[in-house]
Parts: C-alpha cells; structure tokens; sequence
C-alpha cells in the first residue's frame, strides 16, 4: 500500500503539480480543519464500516489525470479507500498520520517527529 508522509506532501502540494488531496474525514471534522485545496468527500463512516462503494458518489470529484492523496483522521480507514481507488485505476496514496500527521507535522510536536524517525526506519 502506498503512503506519503506529510513532510513529503508538503513539498508536493508546493511543486508545480501537486497532488488532488482528497479528504473522508465527516464534513464537521473538515471544517474545522483541512488541508488547504483539499476537497472533502464524506464517507469516513461509510468505508470504516466496509462501504467502500460510497466512494463512487464523488468519481466526478476525482481528477483521473492526478496523483490522488487520500486523508481520513490518522490514516487507517484511508488505506481502506486507498486500496478501493487503486481497484477503481486511480493513482492513490494515503496520507501517512491522517490529520493527525499533518497537523503534527505543521505544529512540529515531539509526536510526529517520532512516528517520522519510524516511518523511516520502517
């Protein structure tokens, strides 16, 4: 299963084409927080319980011509996704961390640079 740390994304979302960053998380959680330019397909629920399907709704959402990027909280139920996109002809990765990575990448806490020395160790 592909993943891409944060620290990787950032410079991708900063280079001349970036990836399409696609968010499950529920619309509350989006709202609160987000990748900027990301765009928020809510079916965290739906995939957790084994609805992989639900994602279909947004195929028109989806640029096929992108490096897709899924995010869900900490990264678990978008490798579910992930692996479903992939199945679908999608170039799909999953954010390593979720939010949780990202947010901890951006903040620069003790948490994350841990679980980046063994994201790379491993």
């Amino acid at each position: 299963m592909a993943k891409i740390r944060p620290d990787e994304l950032d410079v991708r979302l900063n280079g001349d084409s970036g990836p399409f960053v696609l968010d499950i998380r529920p619309k509350d959680n989006y709202r609160r927080t987000a990748i900027d330019g990301s765009f928020n397909a809510p079916v965290y629920d739906d995939v957790r319980s084994g609805d992989d399907e639900s994602l279909r709704a947004y195929f028109d959402e989806i640029p096929r011509d992108r490096d897709v990027v899924v995010v869900c909280k900490m990264g678990i139920v978008a490798k579910r996704a992930t692996k479903f996109l992939q199945s679908e002809g999608y170039d799909a990765t999953t954010l390593a961390g979720g939010m949780s990575g990202w947010t901890g990448y951006r903040n620069g806490t003790l948490g994350y640079k841990l679980r980046s020395l063994l994201w790379r160790l491993f």
